[in-house]
């Protein structure tokens, strides 16, 4: 929760289990909180929170009354994967292996559920993030590619078609963009469900009226990012978190065939583009780091600490602690001039089976994993 006052877990066998994270004991069990594996738990303040499953459904929850859901949403036609929530309009956002984000809007919840629309489409979806401002979309598929909305607007459903397209492009490193020719990157097909084909021509772009001084709102740009050693091969982007300032997203990448893992960090380059769709790369790879490929098949979730300064990966048996340098500092502060390793600070080992899954706490210097077996494990590391 926000306040840390409770630690819930998301488990395989429908149940949804909640914890004092300070005296680590377990508060309750909601043994069938779905009908199928439960995916992903999101706090909407200190006391609702959503939870989504393999059943298709969303439910909310009220810590003070545990014994039944507020309420079920129905809307995805297979498994959902991944819940945000805007606070300022409160609009609760999910998506799903159908390949579906959808838009709730929890202002007029009833007992039967809440208005609700499919926002976007695009197949192969993985994992969706909002950035903490809501400004933009991302958006990670099993094919390797990230796509990102930018100038976000949740109030507006994007059809086949209604949202302009940045071409796709491949992210860069700074070495990259001083080498590159006037060709620039190479182009890639893109994932939407209207480009099957190849990246959009020049006359399939939309070209609807913009701001001024702005690009026009849901702008869509199709990214595949840079992974080291993967630049001929494809790759799977499994896990997706964004930095709690917004400067960067940290992915989990594995390879097509499942032999390598990497974590990787990329900078934010803000900016309009010089025209309303002309070829743009947000993202910048900033850092990295191999991990240990350990429990082939199952994605391994990794998070930001709350000051932004660490990452917490799931490593074999347990986590490490990664920096942006030797001393903890902010991104900001020690950019490199091209991609540079993350710096192991400190591996935390408990487990006696794959870690799948790390969280920091949102006040306190505690974290917790969680494995493959079922348990969970709460540190307070010492530096």
């Amino acid at each position: 929760a926000p306040c840390s006052s409770v630690l819930t877990v998301a488990c395989e066998q429908t149940e949804v289990l909640l914890f004092d994270p300070i005296s680590s004991k377990h508060i309750k069990t909601l043994s069938e909180a779905h009908e199928d594996c439960v995916n992903n738990i999101r706090f909407l303040d200190n006391r609702l929170f959503a939870t989504c499953s393999d059943d298709t459904t969303i439910a909310l929850w009220d810590l003070r009354k545990l014994n039944a859901k507020v309420c079920t949403l129905h809307g995805h036609t297979s498994w959902v994967k991944n819940i945000e929530y805007d606070t300022n309009t409160r609009l609760l956002v999910t998506s799903g292996f159908d390949g579906n984000v959808i838009i709730w809007d929890t202002n007029r919840c009833t007992e039967d559920g809440c208005p609700h629309k499919k926002f976007f489409h695009t197949r192969f979806l993985m994992r969706m993030r909002l950035t903490p401002d809501c400004s933009k979309m991302l958006i990670s598929t099993s094919s390797g590619y990230l796509l990102i909305l930018h100038d976000l607007d949740l109030n507006k459903s994007l059809e086949v078609g209604s949202y302009p397209i940045l071409r796709a492009r491949r992210t860069t490193s700074s070495s990259d963009i001083t080498s590159s020719g006037s060709s620039g990157p190479r182009a890639v097909g893109s994932p939407c469900h209207q480009n099957n084909s190849g990246p959009p021509s020049e006359k399939t772009l939309s070209r609807p009226s913009q701001r001024e001084g702005g690009s026009p709102r849901n702008s869509l740009e199709v990214l595949t990012p840079e992974v080291p050693g993967e630049r001929d091969r494809g790759n799977c982007i499994t896990s997706l978190q964004l930095h709690p300032k917004g400067w960067a997203t940290l992915l989990r990448c594995s390879s097509n065939t499942d032999d390598q893992e990497w974590t990787c960090v990329y900078e934010f380059q803000e900016g309009a583009p010089v025209r309303p769709v002309s070829p743009r790369c947000s993202l910048r790879l900033t850092h990295c780091i191999e991990e240990a490929n350990v429990g082939r098949g199952y994605i391994k979730e990794l998070c930001f600490s709350p000051d932004g300064r660490m990452i917490s990966s799931p490593h074999v048996f347990g986590i490490r602690l990664l920096g942006f340098d030797a001393h903890c500092s902010e991104l900001v502060d020690c950019l490199p001039r091209e991609a540079s390793p993350l710096r192991e600070i400190r591996s935390l080992y408990s487990h006696n089976d794959v870690v799948l899954t790390t969280k920091f706490s949102p006040t306190h210097c505690q974290i917790a994993s969680g494995c493959l077996s079922g348990h969970v494990s709460l540190y307070q590391p010492k530096f």
